[in-house]
């Protein structure tokens, strides 16, 4: 199994920090990646919506779901940090291959409903700040598949640091927005204290939770945290989770009051003027300088919900390559990732929005967000069952108390989304001109999740989990040790990729250079994590290929080759020539699966890119 995030894993030294400031300051960033997610467009929907219809009171659910991201993003972080393996990964060895494929499309559903409210909330902001049609709005939105690949090629480090400049855009804007309304203190206290007004506001709250506790987030934090190396012994380990638990505590904090100020927002202008229906961005932000009395009011919440709607959209990208990758072990492109997952978002809102008109923009956002708090248990159930397992935490598995309060938390979003989809379920019923194809198809289907559910519940229960056993084994291979073949070659580099191509690669490696020949093997981790974090990265991943390598090199040490092995990180096209023109080899050989075409855009091509940044000849062996 892959490194998470291959591109940036391990990329950030915590280590050798001349004061405590300094290497608390090292771990500092991937929750503020995280806490992105929870003030995105769709939270502003859900925010608007509760405080002009509910006033200050659903403040409370607001709170309560900010302790419920605390701690389950803190679960996810200790995943990532103790096992080196993000969430989904740990899933894949766990589960059957059935099942983790029915998790891995319930996690792209939410991947696509979190990305549908970050393009609505984009279209939305561009069309108040510019006056850009909705349509067209959308349309741009494809355009920050570039920046996304920009900011990971320049580093993770560089990439928090743009995210963090988002975040405090977001959060100046509503201090001034805050100044502005000038809400009432004593009401904003008094929605501290629980309290549902009726039936809509549980729909407004659900969709308040599962805009807040984003079931991405928990498998972007624990590949994210990957991205420091540290020292890896016991007190080491608490020293990260400690300084990692302060860095999700303050990043969410932060997230947390910009929630509160839109509600507070919405519901000190609206709600108290009587405009109890406003739920639409637009309508929120066309009332704003009338109601406040300055012009800056609109433009700010305008400049916010860009930045809201950017940032979370780089992390929602980061969050589908990591569930891809965990699920099925399936590497494509960035870019073509990137593209597949905006136009899951796009298609469908154009369609919806040419439809209906641009009037139901708020309404979608409401309802992915619904969708996200619906396929929040799949993701949180496992990750309560990982994190309390002896054997695999090594250790360091939660306690008795935190067990508690997980499963606390857990029950609480299941059962609140179980009364929600049996109250949907049954509008439909009593409203439906045709109720036997709805028993036919959304009961049955409703029934198939609700045992997956029990399922994923019960099952690490009665079974132990899988260990993790990569089924790549150099001792497989068919390869030809002729003593007698003297080559001309003395010192020859082999690219490996732990498939069958490597069989063809050595032994025309063998052929070149003979039993005489010094050979290099070399192989390159090409996960997200490595890509963002390079050489630093120390995960589950980086160690099964190191093993690999190992005994790729003790078999052919047995047999009688010199034998050297060299580990690159991110694209091969750059790890590669970096560890070529380092040496001094006579030779670079390297299979090919020998895809072509639209497959070479689909999963990338390594050897047109390759064969100009080296200066030694290369063999290309079709397997």
């Amino acid at each position: 199994m892959g490194k998470s995030l291959e591109e940036v894993h391990g990329s950030v030294a915590t280590q050798n920090k001349k004061s405590v400031f300094r290497k608390i300051l090292a771990f500092f960033g991937p929750a503020y990646l995280i806490s992105v997610g929870y003030m995105d467009p769709g939270n502003w929907a859900t925010d608007i919506a509760g405080g002009s219809q509910f006033g200050y009171s659903l403040l409370w659910v607001l709170l309560m779901s900010n302790i419920m991201a605390l701690l389950l993003q803190s679960l996810s972080a200790r995943l990532g940090i103790v096992t080196q393996r993000d969430l989904a990964q740990a899933s894949r060895e766990t589960y059957s291959k059935f099942i983790n494929y029915i998790l891995y499309f319930l996690a792209e559903i939410a991947i696509a409903a979190c990305d549908l409210a970050e393009v609505l909330g984009m279209a939305i902001g561009i069309n108040l700040l510019f006056g850009i049609p909705m349509i067209e709005g959308v349309m741009i939105t494809v355009l920050d598949t570039f920046l996304l690949l920009f900011l990971i090629n320049k580093g993770i480090r560089k990439m928090e640091a743009f995210i963090i400049a988002l975040v405090a855009v977001i959060g100046i804007s509503f201090i001034f927005e805050m100044i502005f309304a000038q809400p009432e203190m004593d009401k904003v206290l008094l929605g501290l204290i629980p309290s549902m007004p009726n039936e809509a506001a549980l729909y407004i709250a659900i969709g308040i939770i599962g805009a807040t506790v984003m079931p991405h987030n928990l498998y972007l934090h624990s590949s994210l945290v990957q991205t420091r190396t540290f020292d890896r012994s016991n007190a080491g380990i608490k020293q990260a989770l400690k300084y990692n638990f302060i860095d999700s505590t303050i990043a969410l904090n932060l997230a947390f009051f910009v929630n509160a100020a839109i509600l507070i927002l919405a519901a000190a202008t609206f709600y108290r003027n009587g405009m109890f229906q406003v739920a639409e961005i637009q309508d929120a932000h066309q009332f704003l300088e009338p109601l406040l009395g300055t012009k800056w009011a609109p433009v700010l919440f305008a400049v916010a919900l860009i930045a809201a709607g950017q940032s979370s959209t780089i992390t929602g990208t980061l969050a589908g390559q990591i569930i891809m990758e965990g699920y099925l072990n399936l590497r494509i492109q960035p870019w073509v990732r990137r593209i597949i997952t905006r136009l899951i978002a796009i298609v469908p809102a154009v369609i919806v929005i040419s439809i209906f008109g641009e009037g139901v923009t708020g309404k979608l956002l409401i309802l992915s967000q619904v969708i996200l708090s619906l396929q929040l248990g799949f993701a949180i159930i496992p990750l309560i069952h990982f994190v309390s397992d002896k054997s695999k935490m090594k250790g360091f598995h939660i306690g008795k108390v935190t067990q508690i309060a997980s499963w606390v938390v857990a029950t609480i979003i299941v059962i609140l989304n179980a009364k929600l989809v049996f109250d949907e379920i049954k509008g439909w019923l009593e409203t439906s001109q045709n109720p036997l194809l709805l028993w036919l198809t959304v009961v049955p289907l409703a029934i198939a999740f609700l045992v997956l559910l029990l399922y994923i519940v019960f099952k690490p229960f009665i079974s132990k989990a899988k260990i993790d056993i990569q089924n790549h084994s150099p001792h497989n291979l068919k390869l030809e040790f002729s003593k007698s073949v003297k080559g001309d070659k003395k010192n020859v580099a082999v690219a490996l990729d732990f498939s069958s191509a490597d069989e063809v690669a050595l032994n025309s490696a063998f052929e070149l250079g003979g039993v005489d020949a010094k050979y290099t093997l070399i192989h390159v981790q090409e996960s997200v994590g490595a890509m963002i974090y390079g050489e630093n990265i120390e995960d589950h991943e980086t160690l099964i290929d190191e093993k690999i390598l190992k005994e790729y090199k003790e078999m052919l040490s047995e047999k009688g080759f010199a034998v050297e092995t060299k580990l690159g990180f991110g694209n091969p096209d750059k790890a590669i020539p970096e560890i070529i023109n380092k040496g001094n080899f006579d030779v670079l050989v390297m299979g090919t699966h020998g895809h072509t075409g639209f497959r070479d855009l689909i999963f990338g091509t390594t050897v047109d890119k390759l064969r100009h940044k080296i200066s030694i000849p290369l063999l290309i062996v079709k397997n």
